[in-house]
C-alpha cells in the first residue's frame, strides 16, 4: 500500500504566561484578548488548529476547518476534535462570567455526535452558552454547526468554580 506523505508543523508559545494572564484579569477580558490576537492561542488550539472567534458574557464561539490531519483510521474526522471544540467553547462560556483570580475546571463533559465530518465539510462553529452559574458549579451547553446551520454535534458540560488563591 502506497500513500502520499503529508506533514504539519506546529508552533506554540510557552503556555505559562498565558495561564498567569488568565488569573490576572476577568474571564471576559482575557478571552477577548485571545480573540483579538492580543494574547496567543493556547497550545491545544495551535495543535488542532482551532480558535475562539467570538466571546461575550456567558457565550463563546470557536471555529475549526476540519482536514485530513484530523482523520481517524476509518477516513473521517475523529469525534475527539468536535468534543475538544465543544469542551473549549462551553468552558470558555463559563470562564467569560468569572472575575479575575477565579478559576474553573471541567468535571463532566457530554457530547452527542450526530453527523460525520470530512475534509470537505467546510468550516465548523462551536457555539456555546452558560446555562447556570453558581458559586461552586456552572453548566453550559453547545452546538457544532456548519455554514448552512446543519448540526454535527451538541453537548453539555459541568465546570467546578475554583475560588481565588489567598
Amino acid at each position: 500500500m502506497s500513500a502520499e506523505s503529508r506533514s504539519v508543523h506546529v508552533t506554540w508559545e510557552d503556555p505559562m504566561p498565558l495561564a498567569r494572564a488568565a488569573r490576572e484579569m476577568s474571564g471576559l477580558e482575557f478571552l477577548g484578548k485571545i480573540v483579538r490576537g492580543e494574547l496567543p492561542r493556547p497550545p491545544i488550539g495551535q495543535l488542532l488548529d482551532f480558535a475562539p472567534t467570538e466571546v461575550g458574557e456567558g457565550r463563546a464561539v470557536f471555529e475549526v476547518e476540519p482536514g485530513e490531519k484530523h482523520y481517524n483510521p476509518i477516513g473521517v474526522v475523529h469525534g475527539g476534535l468536535l468534543a475538544t471544540l465543544l469542551d473549549s467553547a462551553m468552558a470558555c462560556a463559563v470562564h467569560s462570567l468569572l472575575p479575575a483570580g477565579t478559576g474553573y475546571t471541567t468535571v463532566e463533559l457530554h457530547v452527542n455526535l450526530v453527523r460525520a465530518v470530512g475534509a470537505d465539510t467546510g468550516r465548523l462553529r462551536a457555539e456555546a452558552e452558560t446555562v447556570h452559574q453558581g458559586s461552586r458549579v456552572a453548566t453550559a451547553q453547545g452546538r457544532v454547526v456548519d455554514a448552512k446551520g446543519r448540526l454535527y454535534a451538541h453537548g453539555s458540560t459541568t465546570c467546578l468554580i475554583l475560588a481565588p488563591e489567598r
